[in-house]
C-alpha cells in the first residue's frame, strides 16, 4: 500500500466516524426537544394544577407517615 491510499483509508474511515457522530448528535437533539417539550406540558399541568388549588399544602404529611 502507498502513501496514498493509506491517507485516501484514513479519510474514509473519519469521514464515516464523522457521519455517525452527526446522526448521534441528531438523535440526541430530537430526545432533547422531545423531553423540552414534556417538561412544558407537565410545568403547564402543574400551574393549573396549584391554580386550582389541587396542590397539598407543603406543611401537611403525606398519608402514608
Amino acid at each position: 500500500m502507498d502513501r496514498i491510499e493509506i491517507l485516501e483509508e484514513r479519510v474514509a474511515h473519519l469521514t464515516r466516524a464523522v457521519e455517525d457522530l452527526s446522526d448521534v448528535v441528531a438523535a440526541q437533539g430530537a430526545e432533547m426537544a422531545r423531553l423540552t417539550r414534556l417538561v412544558g406540558l407537565l410545568a403547564e399541568r402543574e400551574a393549573e394544577r396549584e391554580a386550582a388549588g389541587d396542590s397539598p399544602s407543603p406543611n401537611v404529611r403525606p398519608p402514608h407517615w
